[in-house]
């Protein structure tokens, strides 16, 4: 592994910023101390900042030596997650019911690890755009950011962003071309009957019966409309109806989840289920209305980039250490509304199996959206090896 060298220096501060971060987590929109603490960090490191893009965002500017106009962004998410931390170490969530539990924290940390060493030396041709992004978890941060000028007021030709992911081997890199995370879509379905005694069923419409065919059918939808090539998920995840043992309520709902890796596969799902749920609680002589509420589109790698970062993991940790072809996740990322604006990569860096927590940690697993999770700060020197050498190898000068 061939780690800069003032990465293992700088070790100790970069861990004691990503262990404070971590226990002063702050939700979707509102990170103001996290962002305070990445604005100062890039001042004191005299590099220019700009703040306030989707609400709580934070752009560091760092010009190489040289400027030919070429510009990247280099991405890591600053949100923290609405749940209680089952650890009891010294940096523990000071917040009941927040926690860095996705590592938004580490994230955080080795940006700005990358970014001082990247303004010491600026041995770059271009710009690096340093993007602190506020509300990854479910709150579109990417997309206000956007919304807020972001490519506009900061042109750059590519874009990228890393995640930790618990299971891989500390030292490895994982990354695909093409999607690599799904879409991730809502839906609630309620279905309006005439209520009736248990007894006499014959006197209501049943809307707990309607429920049920639509559930099933609804099924149908993958294994019989959408190609067998093409990977979705449709989940339902609750049903809600009735109160007592002896009647027939007037109403049930169905709600849950839809993932897929493409737009075309989420429209056919949308558009049957617009059927299924009207034309089937009418046969059962209810009425049916389905509310579809599409958050992250799928996240996808551009094949150039994809290269480019896979050759990079390689120069620092070798090819047996870099899987170029991870099979994706059904889990969602707003990094992706970044993809779709520019080309980029969305890479995955192996967090390990959780032996390096502190005493005093949870007793679950070390997985994201767990209360026993942290952040393995073994990552911290490599994180940021990797987001300088990808900078200095795209801006490369001529």
């Amino acid at each position: 592994m061939k780690l800069l060298e003032p990465f293992l220096n700088w070790q100790a501060d970069i861990k004691a910023i990503r262990r404070d971060i971590h226990a002063h987590p702050e939700l979707a929109y509102q990170e103001n101390r996290t962002a305070d603490v990445v604005a100062q960090c890039l001042t004191d490191w005299s590099i220019p900042i700009d703040r306030g893009l989707g609400v709580t965002g934070v752009v560091g500017i760092i010009k190489g030596k040289t400027d030919s106009g070429r510009a990247i962004g280099l991405r890591a998410d600053m949100d923290a997650l609405p749940m209680q931390e089952n650890n009891t170490f010294e940096h523990v969530s000071l917040f009941e019911g927040k926690m860095h539990g996705c590592g938004h924290d580490g994230h955080t940390a080795m940006l700005l690890n990358a970014a001082r060493y990247l303004a010491e030396n600026r041995d770059f041709d271009g710009t690096v755009y340093v993007i602190f992004q506020p509300a990854e978890e479910g709150g579109a941060g990417a997309k206000k950011m956007i919304e807020d000028g972001l490519f506009k007021k900061f042109p750059m030709q590519a874009v990228f962003g890393m995640h930790n992911w618990p299971g891989m081997t500390v030292g490895s890199f994982g990354l695909t071309s093409g999607p690599i995370m799904a879409s991730s879509n809502e839906f609630w379905i309620n279905i309006d009957g005439k209520g009736a005694h248990g007894g006499m069923p014959h006197l209501g419409q049943d809307p707990i019966m309607a429920a049920v065919q639509v559930a099933q059918s609804l099924q149908t939808i993958v294994t019989r409309n959408r190609h067998p090539l093409d990977a979705a998920v449709l989940s339902i995840t609750q049903i809600h109806a009735g109160s007592a043992t002896n009647v027939i309520p007037n109403q049930a709902q169905l709600v849950g989840t839809v993932r897929t890796f493409s737009n075309d596969v989420l429209d056919l799902i949308e558009s049957r289920m617009q059927s299924i749920v009207s034309l089937t609680s009418e046969a059962m002589g209810c009425q049916g209305q389905l509310k579809f509420k599409r958050n992250y589109p799928p996240t996808i790698n551009s094949a150039h980039e994809a290269a480019f970062c896979a050759e990079v993991m390689r120069s620092i940790v070798g090819a047996d250490s870099v899987d170029d072809n991870v099979t994706p996740t059904m889990g969602a990322e707003d990094f992706a509304f970044m993809l779709q604006e520019v080309p980029g990569c969305y890479v995955w860096i192996g967090n390990g199996e959780g032996s390096h927590r502190d005493a005093g940690h949870g007793m679950g697993p070390c997985m994201l959206h767990n209360g026993s999770y942290d952040f393995n700060d073994e990552l911290l020197p490599l994180g940021a090896t990797y987001w300088v050498k990808l900078a200095q190898s795209w801006l490369k000068p001529t």
